[in-house]
Protein backbone atom coordinates (compact mmCIF):
# COMPACT_ATOMS: atom_id res chain seq x y z
CA UNK A 1 0.00 0.00 0.00
CA UNK A 2 0.91 3.51 -0.87
CA UNK A 3 1.91 6.07 1.78
CA UNK A 4 -0.39 8.70 -0.15
CA UNK A 5 -2.54 11.12 2.22
CA UNK A 6 -5.68 12.63 1.72
CA UNK A 7 -4.02 15.67 1.58
CA UNK A 8 -1.92 14.32 -1.55
CA UNK A 9 -5.58 14.81 -3.54
CA UNK A 10 -5.83 18.48 -2.93
CA UNK A 11 -6.37 21.50 -5.06
CA UNK A 12 -7.77 25.01 -4.88
CA UNK A 13 -10.74 25.38 -6.05
CA UNK A 14 -12.44 29.31 -6.41
CA UNK A 15 -16.33 29.02 -5.05
CA UNK A 16 -17.86 30.50 -8.11
CA UNK A 17 -16.54 27.23 -10.43
CA UNK A 18 -19.10 25.28 -8.27
CA UNK A 19 -21.91 25.10 -10.97
CA UNK A 20 -25.57 26.24 -8.73
CA UNK A 21 -27.38 25.31 -12.13
CA UNK A 22 -27.46 23.15 -14.81
CA UNK A 23 -26.69 24.66 -18.22
CA UNK A 24 -29.32 26.05 -20.38
CA UNK A 25 -29.61 23.01 -22.51
CA UNK A 26 -29.15 19.86 -21.61
CA UNK A 27 -26.08 18.68 -23.29
CA UNK A 28 -24.25 21.66 -23.89
CA UNK A 29 -21.10 21.54 -21.40
CA UNK A 30 -17.38 21.75 -22.28
CA UNK A 31 -15.43 18.70 -22.09
CA UNK A 32 -11.81 18.51 -21.29
CA UNK A 33 -10.32 15.44 -23.12
CA UNK A 34 -7.32 13.63 -21.83
CA UNK A 35 -5.02 10.68 -23.40
CA UNK A 36 -4.03 8.73 -19.99
CA UNK A 37 -1.37 7.01 -21.69
CA UNK A 38 0.25 10.54 -22.59
CA UNK A 39 -1.10 12.63 -19.69
CA UNK A 40 -1.99 15.43 -22.76
CA UNK A 41 -5.31 16.97 -22.74
CA UNK A 42 -7.28 19.18 -24.54
CA UNK A 43 -10.53 21.46 -24.60
CA UNK A 44 -13.65 19.98 -26.11
CA UNK A 45 -17.14 20.10 -26.03
CA UNK A 46 -19.44 17.29 -24.91
CA UNK A 47 -21.02 17.06 -28.16
CA UNK A 48 -18.15 15.66 -29.82
CA UNK A 49 -18.37 12.36 -27.84
CA UNK A 50 -19.46 10.37 -30.37
CA UNK A 51 -16.27 11.07 -32.69
CA UNK A 52 -14.41 10.11 -29.90
CA UNK A 53 -15.91 6.43 -29.50
CA UNK A 54 -15.41 3.59 -31.50
CA UNK A 55 -17.07 0.92 -33.28
CA UNK A 56 -17.34 -1.84 -31.39
CA UNK A 57 -17.09 -0.11 -27.87
CA UNK A 58 -19.91 -1.29 -25.32
CA UNK A 59 -20.92 2.17 -22.98
CA UNK A 60 -21.94 1.53 -20.26
CA UNK A 61 -24.96 3.63 -18.00
CA UNK A 62 -26.26 3.69 -14.51
CA UNK A 63 -29.63 3.59 -15.23
CA UNK A 64 -30.82 4.36 -11.67
CA UNK A 65 -33.33 7.24 -10.98
CA UNK A 66 -33.03 9.70 -8.01
CA UNK A 67 -35.71 9.65 -5.55
CA UNK A 68 -37.09 12.95 -4.07
CA UNK A 69 -35.66 11.96 -0.97
CA UNK A 70 -35.25 15.19 0.93
CA UNK A 71 -38.21 15.17 3.30
CA UNK A 72 -39.92 17.38 6.12
CA UNK A 73 -41.31 15.81 8.78
CA UNK A 74 -42.79 16.89 12.42
CA UNK A 75 -42.23 15.15 15.78
CA UNK A 76 -44.69 13.13 17.78
CA UNK A 77 -43.93 10.48 20.58
CA UNK A 78 -45.48 7.72 19.88
CA UNK A 79 -46.15 6.17 23.82
CA UNK A 80 -48.00 9.93 24.44
CA UNK A 81 -49.54 10.43 20.89
CA UNK A 82 -48.39 14.73 21.88
CA UNK A 83 -49.63 16.81 18.89
CA UNK A 84 -46.26 17.20 16.15
CA UNK A 85 -44.30 20.13 16.89
CA UNK A 86 -40.59 21.19 14.92
CA UNK A 87 -39.86 21.07 11.54
CA UNK A 88 -36.57 18.00 11.14
CA UNK A 89 -35.44 17.64 7.42
CA UNK A 90 -35.27 14.10 7.28
CA UNK A 91 -32.80 12.59 4.12
CA UNK A 92 -33.56 9.12 3.15
CA UNK A 93 -30.03 7.33 2.56
CA UNK A 94 -30.80 3.45 1.84
CA UNK A 95 -33.32 1.06 2.39
CA UNK A 96 -32.85 -1.14 5.23
CA UNK A 97 -34.95 -3.98 4.78
CA UNK A 98 -33.67 -5.47 1.80
CA UNK A 99 -32.16 -9.54 1.91
CA UNK A 100 -28.33 -8.12 2.27
CA UNK A 101 -29.18 -5.59 4.96
CA UNK A 102 -30.93 -7.95 6.86
CA UNK A 103 -28.79 -9.27 10.26
CA UNK A 104 -30.97 -10.98 12.60
CA UNK A 105 -28.58 -9.92 15.92
CA UNK A 106 -29.23 -5.88 14.68
CA UNK A 107 -33.11 -6.78 14.95
CA UNK A 108 -33.95 -4.67 11.71
CA UNK A 109 -37.27 -5.99 10.86
CA UNK A 110 -36.30 -7.20 7.17
CA UNK A 111 -39.43 -6.66 5.13
CA UNK A 112 -40.77 -3.56 6.65
CA UNK A 113 -40.40 -0.69 4.74
CA UNK A 114 -37.39 0.53 6.90
CA UNK A 115 -35.17 3.21 5.78
CA UNK A 116 -31.35 4.33 7.22
CA UNK A 117 -31.56 8.28 6.98
CA UNK A 118 -29.68 11.12 7.87
CA UNK A 119 -31.98 13.73 10.42
CA UNK A 120 -31.30 17.51 11.36
CA UNK A 121 -31.73 18.71 14.16
CA UNK A 122 -30.33 15.04 15.02
CA UNK A 123 -29.99 15.73 18.87
CA UNK A 124 -33.62 16.31 18.96
CA UNK A 125 -35.22 13.03 17.58
CA UNK A 126 -35.00 9.98 19.74
CA UNK A 127 -35.88 6.50 19.52
CA UNK A 128 -39.32 6.04 19.91
CA UNK A 129 -40.49 9.01 18.73
CA UNK A 130 -42.96 8.82 15.77
CA UNK A 131 -42.17 11.40 12.52
CA UNK A 132 -45.09 12.39 11.03
CA UNK A 133 -44.87 13.95 6.97
CA UNK A 134 -47.92 16.26 6.08
CA UNK A 135 -48.73 16.55 2.18
CA UNK A 136 -49.35 20.32 0.68
CA UNK A 137 -52.92 20.56 1.93
CA UNK A 138 -51.68 19.69 5.70
CA UNK A 139 -52.90 16.16 5.98
CA UNK A 140 -50.61 13.49 7.06
CA UNK A 141 -49.29 10.94 3.70
CA UNK A 142 -46.61 9.18 5.77
CA UNK A 143 -45.28 8.52 9.29
CA UNK A 144 -42.66 7.02 10.54
CA UNK A 145 -41.52 5.46 14.02
CA UNK A 146 -37.66 5.91 15.36
CA UNK A 147 -35.88 2.55 16.15
CA UNK A 148 -32.19 3.33 16.09
CA UNK A 149 -29.85 6.61 16.49
CA UNK A 150 -26.69 6.25 14.90
CA UNK A 151 -23.44 8.58 14.72
CA UNK A 152 -23.69 12.01 12.65
CA UNK A 153 -27.19 12.07 12.53
CA UNK A 154 -28.05 8.79 11.22
CA UNK A 155 -31.68 7.14 12.32
CA UNK A 156 -33.04 3.96 11.39
CA UNK A 157 -37.23 4.55 10.68
CA UNK A 158 -40.03 2.21 9.75
CA UNK A 159 -42.63 3.87 7.54
CA UNK A 160 -46.19 3.02 9.08
CA UNK A 161 -47.40 1.09 5.92
CA UNK A 162 -49.24 2.90 3.20
CA UNK A 163 -50.85 2.26 -0.61
CA UNK A 164 -48.00 3.62 -2.58
CA UNK A 165 -44.99 4.98 -0.73
CA UNK A 166 -43.37 6.53 -3.79
CA UNK A 167 -46.10 8.19 -5.02
CA UNK A 168 -46.34 9.70 -1.38
CA UNK A 169 -42.42 10.32 -2.00
CA UNK A 170 -42.91 12.23 -5.22
CA UNK A 171 -46.09 14.61 -4.01
CA UNK A 172 -43.96 16.18 -0.50
CA UNK A 173 -40.25 14.95 -1.00
CA UNK A 174 -37.72 17.48 -2.84
CA UNK A 175 -34.73 16.42 -4.61
CA UNK A 176 -31.56 15.62 -2.94
CA UNK A 177 -29.13 18.31 -4.49
CA UNK A 178 -25.57 17.98 -3.16
CA UNK A 179 -24.70 20.03 -0.14
CA UNK A 180 -22.26 22.11 -2.22
CA UNK A 181 -25.61 23.75 -4.63
CA UNK A 182 -26.72 26.36 -1.78
CA UNK A 183 -30.16 26.77 -3.19
CA UNK A 184 -33.20 24.91 -2.59
CA UNK A 185 -34.10 22.66 -5.16
CA UNK A 186 -37.27 23.83 -8.12
CA UNK A 187 -39.47 21.92 -10.02
CA UNK A 188 -36.43 22.09 -12.91
CA UNK A 189 -34.32 19.62 -11.23
CA UNK A 190 -36.92 16.96 -10.82
CA UNK A 191 -35.84 16.70 -14.50
CA UNK A 192 -32.66 17.86 -14.58
CA UNK A 193 -30.96 15.88 -11.59
CA UNK A 194 -32.14 12.84 -13.34
CA UNK A 195 -30.47 11.09 -16.80
CA UNK A 196 -32.59 10.40 -19.67
CA UNK A 197 -32.47 6.47 -19.21
CA UNK A 198 -33.08 6.99 -15.52
CA UNK A 199 -35.56 3.66 -14.55
CA UNK A 200 -34.69 1.67 -11.37
CA UNK A 201 -35.52 4.53 -8.38
CA UNK A 202 -33.54 4.20 -5.34
CA UNK A 203 -30.61 6.85 -5.59
CA UNK A 204 -30.47 10.04 -2.98
CA UNK A 205 -27.58 11.34 -5.70
CA UNK A 206 -27.29 11.37 -9.52
CA UNK A 207 -24.96 9.43 -11.61
CA UNK A 208 -23.81 12.97 -13.11
CA UNK A 209 -21.98 12.06 -15.50
CA UNK A 210 -24.81 10.89 -17.56
CA UNK A 211 -26.43 14.30 -16.84
CA UNK A 212 -24.96 15.49 -20.06
CA UNK A 213 -26.78 12.84 -22.65
CA UNK A 214 -29.79 13.57 -24.89
CA UNK A 215 -31.61 11.20 -26.37
CA UNK A 216 -30.33 12.02 -29.81
CA UNK A 217 -27.15 12.01 -28.62
CA UNK A 218 -27.27 8.42 -27.65
CA UNK A 219 -29.04 7.63 -30.99
CA UNK A 220 -25.83 9.16 -32.59
CA UNK A 221 -23.78 6.72 -30.49
CA UNK A 222 -25.09 3.72 -31.56
CA UNK A 223 -25.25 5.30 -34.73
CA UNK A 224 -21.52 4.76 -35.11
CA UNK A 225 -21.58 1.24 -34.05
CA UNK A 226 -21.40 1.22 -30.39
CA UNK A 227 -23.05 -0.84 -28.15
CA UNK A 228 -25.01 0.47 -25.45
CA UNK A 229 -25.45 -1.22 -22.13
CA UNK A 230 -27.24 -0.76 -18.59
CA UNK A 231 -26.08 -1.45 -14.80
CA UNK A 232 -28.19 -0.24 -11.70
CA UNK A 233 -25.75 1.42 -9.03
CA UNK A 234 -27.97 3.17 -6.61
CA UNK A 235 -26.21 5.85 -5.10
CA UNK A 236 -25.84 6.99 -1.60
CA UNK A 237 -25.18 10.01 0.45
CA UNK A 238 -21.97 8.39 1.34
CA UNK A 239 -20.82 9.49 -2.14
CA UNK A 240 -20.52 13.28 -0.32
CA UNK A 241 -19.72 12.05 3.08
CA UNK A 242 -16.16 13.63 3.90
CA UNK A 243 -12.98 10.97 4.54
CA UNK A 244 -12.49 10.93 8.29
CA UNK A 245 -8.59 9.90 8.02
CA UNK A 246 -5.70 11.01 7.02
CA UNK A 247 -4.24 7.88 5.06
CA UNK A 248 -5.56 6.62 1.24
CA UNK A 249 -5.04 3.43 3.27
CA UNK A 250 -7.35 3.92 5.84
CA UNK A 251 -10.56 4.67 3.67
CA UNK A 252 -13.29 3.06 3.80
CA UNK A 253 -16.77 3.22 1.97
CA UNK A 254 -20.39 3.01 2.72
CA UNK A 255 -21.92 0.54 0.68
CA UNK A 256 -24.09 1.16 -2.04
CA UNK A 257 -26.56 -1.48 -4.04
CA UNK A 258 -25.87 -2.83 -7.42
CA UNK A 259 -27.52 -5.07 -10.02
CA UNK A 260 -26.09 -6.39 -13.34
CA UNK A 261 -28.78 -7.89 -15.51
CA UNK A 262 -28.60 -11.12 -17.45
CA UNK A 263 -28.38 -9.15 -20.78
CA UNK A 264 -25.26 -6.68 -19.61
CA UNK A 265 -23.42 -9.74 -18.28
CA UNK A 266 -23.84 -11.06 -21.39
CA UNK A 267 -22.36 -8.14 -23.60
CA UNK A 268 -19.72 -7.50 -20.87
CA UNK A 269 -18.66 -11.01 -21.29
CA UNK A 270 -18.76 -10.97 -25.44
CA UNK A 271 -16.72 -7.76 -24.93
CA UNK A 272 -13.85 -9.18 -22.79
CA UNK A 273 -13.45 -12.13 -25.66
CA UNK A 274 -13.45 -10.06 -28.67
CA UNK A 275 -10.78 -7.43 -27.23
CA UNK A 276 -13.41 -4.45 -27.50
CA UNK A 277 -13.16 -1.36 -25.40
CA UNK A 278 -15.62 -0.37 -21.95
CA UNK A 279 -16.15 2.77 -21.59
CA UNK A 280 -18.20 3.63 -18.36
CA UNK A 281 -20.17 7.09 -17.95
CA UNK A 282 -19.73 7.69 -14.37
CA UNK A 283 -17.23 6.78 -11.23
CA UNK A 284 -20.36 4.77 -10.49
CA UNK A 285 -20.37 2.33 -13.52
CA UNK A 286 -16.29 2.20 -12.64
CA UNK A 287 -17.06 1.09 -9.17
CA UNK A 288 -19.69 -1.18 -10.34
CA UNK A 289 -18.50 -3.23 -13.47
CA UNK A 290 -14.42 -3.38 -11.34
CA UNK A 291 -16.46 -4.78 -8.45
CA UNK A 292 -18.27 -7.54 -10.39
CA UNK A 293 -14.62 -8.58 -11.73
CA UNK A 294 -12.95 -8.70 -8.92
CA UNK A 295 -15.77 -10.93 -7.37
CA UNK A 296 -15.69 -12.96 -10.46
CA UNK A 297 -12.24 -13.89 -9.85
CA UNK A 298 -11.47 -13.88 -13.30
CA UNK A 299 -14.64 -15.54 -14.45
CA UNK A 300 -17.41 -14.86 -16.87
CA UNK A 301 -19.96 -12.30 -15.52
CA UNK A 302 -23.53 -13.44 -14.54
CA UNK A 303 -26.68 -11.84 -13.66
CA UNK A 304 -26.73 -10.86 -10.14
CA UNK A 305 -27.61 -7.96 -6.89
CA UNK A 306 -25.28 -7.26 -4.64
CA UNK A 307 -23.59 -4.40 -2.55
CA UNK A 308 -20.53 -2.75 -3.54
CA UNK A 309 -18.25 -0.92 -0.81
CA UNK A 310 -14.75 -1.16 -3.14
CA UNK A 311 -12.50 1.99 -2.71
CA UNK A 312 -10.09 2.53 -5.99
CA UNK A 313 -7.26 4.40 -5.76
CA UNK A 314 -4.17 4.90 -7.24
CA UNK A 315 -2.32 1.51 -7.76
CA UNK A 316 -5.31 -0.40 -8.64
CA UNK A 317 -5.51 -2.35 -11.35
CA UNK A 318 -8.73 -2.06 -13.86
CA UNK A 319 -9.94 -5.12 -15.02
CA UNK A 320 -12.71 -4.30 -17.41
CA UNK A 321 -12.92 -0.27 -17.82
CA UNK A 322 -10.98 1.27 -20.97
CA UNK A 323 -12.34 4.43 -20.88
CA UNK A 324 -14.34 7.12 -18.97
CA UNK A 325 -16.75 9.75 -19.04
CA UNK A 326 -16.46 11.50 -15.83
CA UNK A 327 -17.81 15.00 -14.29
CA UNK A 328 -15.30 16.93 -12.06
CA UNK A 329 -14.94 16.05 -8.37
CA UNK A 330 -14.38 17.51 -5.04
CA UNK A 331 -11.21 17.88 -4.10
CA UNK A 332 -9.73 14.90 -1.27
CA UNK A 333 -13.04 12.92 -2.37
CA UNK A 334 -12.58 9.44 -3.00
CA UNK A 335 -14.13 9.86 -6.33
CA UNK A 336 -10.89 12.18 -7.58
CA UNK A 337 -8.50 9.02 -5.98
CA UNK A 338 -11.02 6.87 -8.46
CA UNK A 339 -9.91 9.81 -11.32
CA UNK A 340 -6.49 8.85 -10.38
CA UNK A 341 -6.00 5.78 -10.31
CA UNK A 342 -7.54 5.68 -13.88
CA UNK A 343 -5.19 8.62 -15.14
CA UNK A 344 -2.54 9.12 -12.64
CA UNK A 345 -2.56 10.95 -9.94
CA UNK A 346 -0.24 14.37 -11.32
CA UNK A 347 -1.67 14.14 -14.51
CA UNK A 348 -5.15 14.14 -13.33
CA UNK A 349 -4.50 16.94 -11.04
CA UNK A 350 -2.61 18.83 -13.77
CA UNK A 351 -5.48 18.39 -15.60
CA UNK A 352 -7.81 19.43 -13.07
CA UNK A 353 -4.93 22.85 -12.52
CA UNK A 354 -6.20 23.27 -16.27
CA UNK A 355 -9.71 22.68 -15.72
CA UNK A 356 -9.30 25.36 -12.82
CA UNK A 357 -7.61 28.60 -14.73
CA UNK A 358 -9.55 27.54 -18.39
CA UNK A 359 -13.02 27.87 -15.50
CA UNK A 360 -14.72 24.71 -16.51
CA UNK A 361 -17.69 24.21 -14.38
CA UNK A 362 -17.11 21.89 -11.12
CA UNK A 363 -19.04 19.41 -9.87
CA UNK A 364 -22.61 17.83 -10.48
CA UNK A 365 -23.76 20.54 -12.63
CA UNK A 366 -20.75 21.26 -14.27
CA UNK A 367 -18.43 20.30 -17.22
CA UNK A 368 -17.06 16.71 -17.89
CA UNK A 369 -13.94 14.86 -18.88
CA UNK A 370 -13.22 11.90 -20.89
CA UNK A 371 -10.39 10.11 -20.16
CA UNK A 372 -8.95 7.41 -22.76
Amino acid sequence: MSDLRIQDFDFELPEELIAQQPPAERGQSRMLVMNRATGEFRDGEFQELPSLLRAGDLLVLNDSRVIPARLYARRTLVRERERPTGRIEVMLTAPAGHPTDQDPSAGTPAGNNCWRALVRPGRKVANGERLVFPGPDGKTLLEADVLERGEFGERLLEFAPTDDFFAALDKIGHMPLPPYIHRDDADADRERYQTVYARERGSVAAPTAGLHFTPALLEAVAARGVEIARVTLHVGLGTFAPLRVERVEDVRLHSERFTLSAETADALNRVRREGRRVVAVGTTVVRTLESIARDAGGGEFAAHSGETSIFISPGFEFKVVGALLTNFHLPQSSLLMLVSAFAGRERALAAYKHAVESRYRFFSYGDCMFIA
